[in-house]
Protein backbone atom coordinates (compact mmCIF):
# COMPACT_ATOMS: atom_id res chain seq x y z
CA UNK A 1 0.00 0.00 0.00
CA UNK A 2 1.02 3.46 -0.78
CA UNK A 3 1.66 5.95 1.94
CA UNK A 4 -0.86 8.50 0.03
CA UNK A 5 -2.91 5.79 -1.18
CA UNK A 6 -6.80 6.97 -1.04
CA UNK A 7 -5.72 10.57 -0.47
CA UNK A 8 -6.59 13.32 -3.20
CA UNK A 9 -4.30 16.21 -3.39
CA UNK A 10 -3.63 19.58 -5.41
CA UNK A 11 0.10 20.67 -5.76
CA UNK A 12 0.23 24.22 -7.58
CA UNK A 13 3.37 25.15 -9.38
CA UNK A 14 3.38 21.48 -10.57
CA UNK A 15 4.18 22.00 -14.14
CA UNK A 16 8.01 21.88 -13.35
CA UNK A 17 11.00 21.84 -10.70
CA UNK A 18 9.90 21.06 -7.06
CA UNK A 19 6.05 20.58 -8.36
CA UNK A 20 6.63 18.13 -10.92
CA UNK A 21 8.77 16.20 -8.85
CA UNK A 22 5.74 16.66 -5.58
CA UNK A 23 3.10 15.32 -7.88
CA UNK A 24 5.44 12.25 -9.46
CA UNK A 25 6.25 11.17 -5.94
CA UNK A 26 2.61 11.24 -4.79
CA UNK A 27 0.99 9.83 -7.54
CA UNK A 28 4.07 7.30 -6.94
CA UNK A 29 2.58 6.46 -3.20
CA UNK A 30 -0.78 5.96 -4.67
CA UNK A 31 -2.35 9.63 -4.26
CA UNK A 32 -4.91 11.57 -6.64
CA UNK A 33 -3.08 14.59 -8.28
CA UNK A 34 -4.30 18.07 -9.35
CA UNK A 35 -1.77 18.84 -11.24
CA UNK A 36 -2.02 22.91 -10.90
CA UNK A 37 -0.38 25.44 -13.08
CA UNK A 38 -0.65 28.56 -14.90
CA UNK A 39 1.76 27.19 -17.50
CA UNK A 40 -1.16 24.82 -19.31
CA UNK A 41 1.73 22.97 -22.12
CA UNK A 42 3.96 22.11 -18.69
CA UNK A 43 0.93 20.67 -16.76
CA UNK A 44 -0.37 18.45 -19.31
CA UNK A 45 2.88 16.91 -20.08
CA UNK A 46 3.10 16.40 -16.22
CA UNK A 47 -0.03 14.59 -16.18
CA UNK A 48 0.57 12.66 -19.21
CA UNK A 49 3.72 11.20 -17.87
CA UNK A 50 2.39 10.36 -14.82
CA UNK A 51 0.19 8.19 -16.67
CA UNK A 52 2.65 6.91 -18.56
CA UNK A 53 4.36 5.51 -15.40
CA UNK A 54 1.13 3.58 -14.80
CA UNK A 55 1.79 4.06 -10.87
CA UNK A 56 0.26 1.16 -8.91
CA UNK A 57 -2.03 1.24 -5.78
CA UNK A 58 -4.31 4.33 -8.16
CA UNK A 59 -1.82 6.76 -8.41
CA UNK A 60 -2.97 9.37 -11.05
CA UNK A 61 -3.64 12.78 -12.13
CA UNK A 62 -5.62 15.19 -13.59
CA UNK A 63 -4.77 18.89 -14.82
CA UNK A 64 -6.26 22.05 -13.80
CA UNK A 65 -5.55 25.82 -15.29
CA UNK A 66 -4.65 27.22 -11.95
CA UNK A 67 -3.57 31.50 -11.05
CA UNK A 68 -2.55 31.03 -7.52
CA UNK A 69 -3.47 34.36 -7.11
CA UNK A 70 -7.03 34.26 -8.53
CA UNK A 71 -9.83 33.46 -5.62
CA UNK A 72 -11.90 32.10 -8.57
CA UNK A 73 -9.14 29.39 -9.39
CA UNK A 74 -9.11 28.16 -5.86
CA UNK A 75 -12.90 27.59 -5.70
CA UNK A 76 -12.68 26.03 -9.13
CA UNK A 77 -9.41 23.63 -7.99
CA UNK A 78 -11.47 22.44 -4.99
CA UNK A 79 -14.91 21.89 -6.74
CA UNK A 80 -12.66 19.61 -9.58
CA UNK A 81 -11.14 17.53 -6.54
CA UNK A 82 -14.77 16.76 -5.35
CA UNK A 83 -16.14 15.78 -8.70
CA UNK A 84 -13.52 14.40 -10.12
CA UNK A 85 -12.21 12.17 -7.30
CA UNK A 86 -14.99 13.20 -4.15
CA UNK A 87 -12.85 15.34 -1.75
CA UNK A 88 -9.69 17.23 -0.86
CA UNK A 89 -7.03 15.88 1.81
CA UNK A 90 -3.91 17.71 0.94
CA UNK A 91 -2.71 21.28 -0.10
CA UNK A 92 0.52 21.99 -1.56
CA UNK A 93 1.29 25.78 -1.91
CA UNK A 94 4.64 25.28 -4.11
CA UNK A 95 4.22 27.56 -6.13
CA UNK A 96 6.65 30.52 -5.87
CA UNK A 97 8.03 33.27 -7.72
CA UNK A 98 11.20 35.72 -7.06
CA UNK A 99 12.93 38.61 -9.26
CA UNK A 100 16.70 38.19 -10.80
CA UNK A 101 18.96 38.73 -7.38
CA UNK A 102 19.72 42.22 -7.52
CA UNK A 103 20.31 45.60 -4.80
CA UNK A 104 16.54 45.70 -2.94
CA UNK A 105 16.33 49.18 -4.44
CA UNK A 106 16.48 48.41 -7.62
CA UNK A 107 13.65 46.12 -7.37
CA UNK A 108 10.59 47.44 -9.30
CA UNK A 109 7.20 48.31 -8.06
CA UNK A 110 5.87 44.90 -10.98
CA UNK A 111 8.34 42.65 -8.88
CA UNK A 112 7.65 43.31 -5.62
CA UNK A 113 3.75 43.17 -6.49
CA UNK A 114 4.20 39.66 -8.31
CA UNK A 115 6.22 38.33 -5.45
CA UNK A 116 3.56 39.44 -3.28
CA UNK A 117 0.50 38.31 -5.29
CA UNK A 118 2.01 34.33 -5.79
CA UNK A 119 4.50 33.68 -2.55
CA UNK A 120 1.83 35.52 -0.14
CA UNK A 121 -1.63 36.24 -1.22
CA UNK A 122 -2.22 32.17 -2.98
CA UNK A 123 -1.72 31.57 0.86
CA UNK A 124 -4.41 33.33 2.77
CA UNK A 125 -6.47 32.54 -0.85
CA UNK A 126 -5.92 28.60 -0.87
CA UNK A 127 -6.52 29.52 3.35
CA UNK A 128 -9.77 30.86 2.70
CA UNK A 129 -11.15 29.07 0.18
CA UNK A 130 -9.81 25.25 1.75
CA UNK A 131 -9.50 25.68 5.41
CA UNK A 132 -13.51 25.82 5.53
CA UNK A 133 -13.61 22.51 4.00
CA UNK A 134 -11.37 21.19 5.73
CA UNK A 135 -12.79 21.98 9.05
CA UNK A 136 -16.15 20.59 8.04
CA UNK A 137 -14.38 17.44 7.68
CA UNK A 138 -12.30 17.70 10.54
CA UNK A 139 -9.30 16.77 8.89
CA UNK A 140 -6.59 17.69 5.97
CA UNK A 141 -3.01 18.87 5.14
CA UNK A 142 -1.56 22.12 3.93
CA UNK A 143 2.06 21.87 3.03
CA UNK A 144 3.82 25.11 1.65
CA UNK A 145 7.08 25.05 0.05
CA UNK A 146 8.65 27.66 1.51
CA UNK A 147 12.36 28.78 1.50
CA UNK A 148 15.93 28.76 3.45
CA UNK A 149 15.87 32.09 2.92
CA UNK A 150 12.33 32.27 5.02
CA UNK A 151 14.89 31.80 8.45
CA UNK A 152 18.04 33.58 6.74
CA UNK A 153 17.59 36.14 4.34
CA UNK A 154 20.32 37.32 1.71
CA UNK A 155 21.13 40.29 0.31
CA UNK A 156 20.01 41.30 -3.21
CA UNK A 157 16.58 38.68 -2.48
CA UNK A 158 15.17 40.60 0.69
CA UNK A 159 11.95 40.89 -0.39
CA UNK A 160 11.64 37.45 -1.73
CA UNK A 161 13.27 36.33 1.81
CA UNK A 162 10.49 38.46 3.71
CA UNK A 163 8.19 36.54 1.76
CA UNK A 164 9.27 33.39 2.94
CA UNK A 165 9.48 34.46 6.30
CA UNK A 166 5.87 35.01 6.03
CA UNK A 167 5.05 31.53 5.62
CA UNK A 168 6.76 30.42 8.21
CA UNK A 169 4.73 32.64 10.27
CA UNK A 170 1.75 32.03 9.05
CA UNK A 171 2.53 28.06 9.41
CA UNK A 172 2.91 28.46 12.57
CA UNK A 173 0.28 30.34 13.42
CA UNK A 174 -2.41 28.62 11.53
CA UNK A 175 -1.35 24.99 12.55
CA UNK A 176 -2.40 26.28 16.10
CA UNK A 177 -5.17 28.05 15.11
CA UNK A 178 -6.68 24.83 13.30
CA UNK A 179 -5.27 22.05 14.90
CA UNK A 180 -8.24 21.26 17.10
CA UNK A 181 -9.87 20.67 14.12
CA UNK A 182 -7.73 17.81 12.88
CA UNK A 183 -5.77 19.73 10.25
CA UNK A 184 -1.54 20.25 10.07
CA UNK A 185 0.31 23.14 8.23
CA UNK A 186 3.87 22.52 7.67
CA UNK A 187 6.48 24.28 5.18
CA UNK A 188 9.50 22.70 3.78
CA UNK A 189 12.40 25.11 3.17
CA UNK A 190 14.80 24.16 0.68
CA UNK A 191 17.85 25.23 -0.41
CA UNK A 192 18.57 26.85 -3.82
CA UNK A 193 17.77 24.08 -6.57
CA UNK A 194 18.29 22.75 -10.27
CA UNK A 195 14.57 24.59 -10.79
CA UNK A 196 13.87 27.11 -13.18
CA UNK A 197 14.15 29.90 -11.46
CA UNK A 198 18.31 29.03 -9.94
CA UNK A 199 19.60 31.82 -12.53
CA UNK A 200 16.98 34.36 -10.87
CA UNK A 201 18.40 33.40 -7.24
CA UNK A 202 22.18 33.57 -8.28
CA UNK A 203 21.87 36.60 -10.43
CA UNK A 204 24.48 34.77 -12.83
CA UNK A 205 23.87 32.23 -15.10
CA UNK A 206 23.58 28.86 -14.31
CA UNK A 207 26.78 26.82 -15.54
CA UNK A 208 28.57 23.82 -14.03
CA UNK A 209 31.45 26.27 -12.54
CA UNK A 210 28.89 28.07 -10.81
CA UNK A 211 26.83 24.93 -9.45
CA UNK A 212 30.41 23.64 -8.09
CA UNK A 213 31.20 26.93 -6.08
CA UNK A 214 27.90 27.04 -4.40
CA UNK A 215 28.19 23.81 -3.75
CA UNK A 216 31.07 24.36 -1.77
CA UNK A 217 29.03 26.78 0.76
CA UNK A 218 27.06 23.27 1.52
CA UNK A 219 28.17 21.11 4.02
CA UNK A 220 26.88 18.41 2.28
CA UNK A 221 28.27 19.79 -1.19
CA UNK A 222 25.32 19.72 -3.66
CA UNK A 223 22.44 21.91 -3.74
CA UNK A 224 18.83 20.48 -3.35
CA UNK A 225 17.46 18.65 -5.96
CA UNK A 226 13.68 18.17 -6.41
CA UNK A 227 13.21 14.56 -5.79
CA UNK A 228 15.01 15.60 -2.15
CA UNK A 229 11.65 18.25 -1.72
CA UNK A 230 9.11 15.22 -3.09
CA UNK A 231 10.76 12.83 -0.57
CA UNK A 232 10.17 15.06 2.00
CA UNK A 233 7.07 16.44 1.15
CA UNK A 234 5.71 12.65 0.60
CA UNK A 235 6.78 12.35 4.34
CA UNK A 236 4.96 15.43 5.68
CA UNK A 237 1.88 14.98 3.90
CA UNK A 238 1.36 10.86 5.12
CA UNK A 239 -0.19 9.63 8.22
CA UNK A 240 3.63 9.00 9.31
CA UNK A 241 3.53 12.89 10.25
CA UNK A 242 0.17 12.80 11.87
CA UNK A 243 1.93 14.33 15.06
CA UNK A 244 3.56 16.71 13.22
CA UNK A 245 2.42 20.54 12.85
CA UNK A 246 4.00 23.26 12.64
CA UNK A 247 7.27 22.51 11.53
CA UNK A 248 9.35 24.59 9.04
CA UNK A 249 11.51 21.75 7.74
CA UNK A 250 15.07 22.95 5.98
CA UNK A 251 16.05 20.40 3.48
CA UNK A 252 19.27 21.94 2.53
CA UNK A 253 21.92 19.98 2.97
CA UNK A 254 22.94 21.84 6.36
CA UNK A 255 23.34 25.06 5.00
CA UNK A 256 21.48 26.85 7.67
CA UNK A 257 24.03 25.47 10.34
CA UNK A 258 26.75 27.11 9.20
Amino acid sequence: MGRLEGKVAIVTGAGSGFGEAIAHGFAAEGARVLVADIAVANGQRVVNEIAKKQYPGGGSAVFVELNVAQRGDWEKGLALAQSTFGQLDIVVNNAGTTYKKKPSVEVSDAEFDRVIAVNVKSIYLSVSVVMPYFVGRKAGVFLNTSSVAGERVRPGQVFYGGSKGFLNTVTKGLSAEYGPDGIRVNSICPLRGATGLLEMFSGVPDTAEERARFALSVPLRRMSEPNDIAKAAIYLASDEAAFVSGVNLPVDGGRLAV
